[in-house]
């Protein structure tokens, strides 16, 4: 059985070189396969491994520009990766 979902959520303005800081910061927790994102109203623990599939979109308009990033991968509970005895019956 899954556990629920959870979920961390950070909004903030930064300058060009926190940004920088922070997108290296992730990158280099994706290369340990460990990533820990904090602030003060919780934290979250990620482990990236495998294939990840990454998602770049970016958009214009007259007042604001945006880049979204999103990074995903599959996750299976130590459990689950167990094999599991598969049974057919012929009648």
């Amino acid at each position: 059985m899954r556990q629920g979902k959870k979920n961390f959520r950070h909004e903030s303005l930064q300058d060009r070189d926190s940004i920088q800081a922070l997108l290296k910061a992730i990158s280099q927790g994706i290369a340990k396969g460990r990533l820990t994102l904090s602030d003060e109203d919780g934290e979250m623990v990620m482990q990236p491994d495998g294939l990840l599939q990454l998602k770049v979109a970016a958009t214009q308009d007259e007042e604001r520009h945006r880049i979204n990033l999103r990074i995903t991968w599959q996750v299976e509970a130590e459990r689950e990766k167990k094999s599991k005895n598969l049974k057919v019956k012929v009648k």
